[in-house]
């Protein structure tokens, strides 16, 4: 069997392993088209690697030969992994086996919204030693630490250009990381994790085109094309957030003017919530947005106007996106889905008046809240995936 071959059936079949959960050799072949022979060379490899384990079948064996049917499943003890979410004021923590299995979670207040790579990766080190602890675990035992964070990421080499949570810009993130965790470290933008997420475990298992939009601090989009992430060809595709709606427009904290996520995000409508007429500029950001909210729906015509607009905004990016890509399933997902302002039969309404009409009923358009700590938990899927490369590469070009 040639190395490039073994290469693609070792690949092939652990990921066929894990997306049945269990199964037997003979569906093995028969879902992956390898053939039957094959299958059992490798899976012998993988069953001497310790990544996988034979298990005996639910329904027993066959009695007249006295063999028992077994099947084939991942061996969550073969490795460990961690998810991080990185938000504005916390870290959120995610501790899976190799399985896929959830062992610990964690939640940590960060020192500052915005620290120096070196600090983050501090603060990022610490919470993971935390998290293997309360699961009695060592964080020498985790394998890999996938992070999401908010901004433009090349997820191929952890290549941080920007992000609002980081002094610097055009930073080695991933491998600043590696060097303070001593372990492998994948970055990756948060709104990819959460598409990654639902894809693996949400509402996107079903679909092959989907598109997931995140409205936090900021405004993220992650994408999912035939079935796979896209990210672009310099790995910081989708970033609908700083797509332009208005030319020479607001300011976004990315440092142009015009972008979605400056009339959109948080920060943004807090930006103009001073103007409303009973403002407590001293009150803390999330009972600020809840107070505007609150006045724009009593008809205050200053809160209104502004929240009126970052629906009007919002629409027609969701429009263009349509337009473009035409997903079978849009996903609304973040800290401000608890909020229906973006949501609400107007905004939802002016997307399907905005979109090229045909005689086919538009995307689906659905909310799902999700916490922080799923968040992390696509992060920690990132890194699942790419442990698993790194410990099939590990087992070199030897057959069993």
């Amino acid at each position: 069997m040639a190395v490039l071959q073994r290469e693609y059936g070792r690949r092939a079949l652990l990921q066929q392993i894990r997306l049945s959960g269990r199964i037997p050799r003979i569906e093995l072949a028969d879902k992956t088209g390898i053939s039957r022979a094959t299958v059992t060379t490798i899976t012998a490899e993988l069953l001497q690697s310790g990544l996988i384990e034979e298990v005996p079948r639910a329904d027993g064996g066959d009695a007249r030969r006295g063999r028992p049917r077994v099947d084939l499943k991942i061996r969550g003890a073969a490795r460990l992994v961690a998810g991080v979410k990185i938000s504005q004021h916390r870290l959120s923590l995610v501790l899976l086996d190799f399985e896929g299995s959830q062992l610990a979670t964690l939640e940590t207040d960060l020192p500052a919204p915005v620290l120096s790579p070196q600090q983050m990766a501090e603060a990022i080190r610490t919470a993971v030693a935390r998290l293997a602890e309360t699961a009695g675990r060592s964080v020498e035992e985790v394998s890999g630490v996938g992070v999401g964070i908010a901004g433009l990421v090349e997820a191929g080499d952890g290549f941080v250009h920007w992000s609002p949570s980081l002094t610097d810009r055009n930073v080695q993130f991933g491998a600043v990381l590696a060097a303070e965790l001593g372990r492998p470290a994948f970055v990756d933008n948060d709104a990819n994790l959460v598409a990654e997420a639902e894809r693996l475990f949400g509402l996107g298992q079903s679909q092959s085109d989907f598109i997931v939009i995140t409205i936090e601090s900021g405004v993220g989009m992650g994408l999912v094309l035939g079935g796979e992430l896209y990210r672009g060809s310099r790995g910081c595709g989708a970033e609908f957030g700083h797509t332009k709606v208005h030319l020479d427009g607001a300011l976004c904290r990315c440092g142009q003017r015009g972008c979605l996520e400056a009339y959109v995000a948080d920060y943004a409508l807090l930006r103009e919530a001073a103007i409303v007429p009973g403002a407590d500029p001293t009150a803390e950001p999330a009972k600020r947005l809840e107070a505007l909210l609150k006045a724009a729906r009593s008809g205050e015509p200053a809160a209104k106007s502004i929240v009126d607009r970052a629906g009007r905004m919002f629409a027609m990016g969701l429009a263009n996106l349509v337009n473009i890509f035409d997903p079978a399933l849009i996903i609304l997902a973040g800290e401000q889905m608890q909020f229906d302002h973006l949501y609400a039969d107007t905004v939802l309404g002016a997307i399907r008046t905005s979109i090229v009409q045909v005689d086919k009923p538009p995307p689906e358009v659905v909310i799902h809240k999700w916490g922080d700590l799923m968040w992390a938990r696509g992060a920690a899927a990132y890194a699942l995936d790419q442990v698993s490369d790194l410990a099939l590469a590990e087992m070199g070009d030897h057959a069993a």
